[in-house]
């Protein structure tokens, strides 16, 4: 390890930057992206991957 090390973890400023964070932020933004589209991308995923099976079906019998 180089002699040099300093911990980023280990940093005082960056602690208190951490502690005084407001918390409430945190979990407003988390259901604004939850609720937007869970269920559009579960089928959009749906979708991509039955044409991806049918595209790799397709390749092995051709």
């Amino acid at each position: 390890m180089a002699e040099n090390y300093e911990d980023p973890a280990g940093s005082t400023q960056m602690f208190r930057a951490f502690v005084e964070t407001p918390a409430a932020q945190a979990p407003s933004n988390v259901s604004e992206h939850r609720s937007g589209g869970g269920r559009g991308g579960l089928i959009v995923g749906a979708i991509v991957a039955v044409v991806v099976v049918v595209a790799v079906v397709w390749l092995a019998v051709k």
